[in-house]
């Protein structure tokens, strides 16, 4: 949590004040405070810690971290509507020149995440800018807004971006690339955020001298990689109906002795694929292997080996998948290749 001072320098206080948890009454404590919305004042305290040169740039700050916003209930809904959650957030902290280069690399980076849980295919980019109608709801001037708008437009054009355009859905201090996702119900939800600041820079007081020796304001991008934990992580659930990918599934093996004779194997073989790295358990139950391979199948783990006396005398394990169903008969050398080369893949 942080003094009211500190959002009131930003202009959280006045433009986000609403979506916080406020400790305290303005009107009759000395101190109020707030829980932590965002990682960006705290953040700028690094760069504030001492005078900065054009040389320490681009500065890169990065910080997962847990916030706390006070959410209306119709804003979000299911498993993505949280007030507390984690977030992997950044700030880079740069000079006009370096802008375009970082803002490039930070979508990379997004790309690059979204890609390995899955969810590449279903974003869409939305243009975030400000209202000139309804400029009460933003700091900074016209001239201000104008060419941080037209830098973000020079560079997604650079970059061949195909967006749309949301007028009034920039954040109050700069606009943004929001990179948007549709959920199951087909409702549309921003899932990472990559804006360009100039104006928080200025109300802090950050200040590097140039090459020329002049002190000026650096531009900040503030960027997410993969958005809230908890929100993505809704999401993916949600697109696989939780039978995860095998690299990301809590739970990868699970190994079905046919009967008691083979339990012995069972163990010895679930401790050699836990010392490979992979997540496993055996399934020891009293039970026939028709009722094990179903209940394997409905907590939808992504591999079943099956041993009998045959596949236990040979070294060699029956392998089913949750997708795929019945593989075949493999050494257990094999296994350990197969599902490894899935999850490198991401799969």
């Amino acid at each position: 949590m942080a003094k009211s001072d500190l959002y009131k320098i930003s202009g959280h206080w006045d433009h986000y004040k609403d979506g916080m948890f406020v400790l305290g009454d303005e009107e009759k404590d000395k101190e109020v405070f707030a829980l932590r919305p965002m990682t960006c004042p705290f953040q700028y305290q690094v760069f504030l810690n001492r005078m900065r040169s054009y040389r320490d740039l681009p500065m890169r700050l990065g910080e997962t971290s847990t916030l706390f916003r006070n959410e209306d209930s119709g804003e979000m809904h299911g498993l993505i509507r949280v007030r507390q959650f984690t977030i992997s957030e950044g700030h880079i902290i740069c000079t006009p020149q370096q802008l375009e280069q970082e803002f490039k690399n930070c979508l990379e980076l997004a790309r690059f995440m979204l890609e390995c849980v899955g969810l590449a295919d279903d974003i869409s980019y939305r243009f975030s800018q400000w209202d000139p109608n309804d400029t009460k709801k933003y700091i900074g001037t016209k001239e201000q807004w104008d060419e941080a708008q037209g830098m973000m437009y020079k560079i997604l054009e650079h970059l061949g971006i195909k967006y749309s355009v949301g007028v009034g859905e920039a954040a109050f201090y700069g606009p943004k690339l929001d990179i948007q996702i549709r959920n199951v119900y087909g409702k549309e939800d921003t899932l990472i955020t990559i804006q360009i600041d100039q104006m928080l820079a200025s109300q802090f007081g950050m200040e590097y001298v140039d090459t020329d020796g002049i002190k000026k304001n650096p531009y900040i991008i503030h960027r997410t990689a993969i958005g809230c934990y908890e929100r993505t992580l809704a999401l993916v659930l949600e697109k696989y109906a939780g039978a995860l990918p095998t690299w990301m599934a809590p739970l990868q093996v699970t190994v079905l002795p046919i009967s008691d004779a083979q339990a012995d194997a069972a163990k010895q073989l679930c401790d050699r694929l836990s010392d490979a790295g992979l997540r496993v358990n055996v399934d020891y139950r009293n039970e026939k292997i028709g009722y094990k391979i179903r209940e394997a199948q409905m907590q939808k783990t992504p591999f079943m080996l099956i041993i009998g006396d045959k596949e236990m005398q040979n070294g060699t394990v029956s392998v089913r998948s949750h997708k795929e169903g019945d593989i075949g008969t493999l050494t257990v050398d094999e296994f350990i290749s197969y599902i490894n080369k899935l999850i490198k893949e991401f799969k």
